[in-house]
């Protein structure tokens, strides 16, 4: 049994089309992804910035933050300070575990964070 014009053509046409299918819901879940992250990381921000939240001014001077504190390191170029998102997470949830003689509050260890929270602050450091 030889395969027709027509049907050689219709094939072809169905097998490209799970593919470009495929293509097109994989580029759609990276732009979902993306603003997903950018989400976070404006959530982050407000968390940072809020005097009753996060509260980072008060130590850190952090790029268009007011009235920053100095007792902290400025927050600039994280992610390459800390490649290892953990890390940051780490340090955002409990740095006395780290450096028992630090005085960077223990954001998640005290509950003035939740873990969500300290993801978002993680998020927004990255973008430093």
């Amino acid at each position: 049994m030889t395969e027709t014009p027509v049907t050689d053509a219709f094939q072809s046409k169905f097998v490209k089309l799970p593919a470009f299918a495929l293509a097109l819901a994989i580029g759609a879940l990276a732009a979902i992804g993306a603003a997903q992250a950018q989400s976070a990381a404006a959530e982050g921000q407000k968390l940072a910035f809020d005097r009753s939240k996060g509260n980072c001014l008060t130590c850190h001077a952090i790029k268009g933050g007011n009235l920053p504190g100095s007792i902290g390191p400025e927050l600039v170029d994280i992610k390459s300070k800390y490649p290892n998102r953990a890390d940051l997470v780490a340090i955002i949830t409990d740095e006395t575990l780290r450096n028992p003689l630090t005085v960077m509050p223990p954001f998640g260890r005290n509950r003035i964070l939740t873990p969500r929270e300290i993801e978002a602050v993680a998020d927004f450091l990255q973008t430093l």
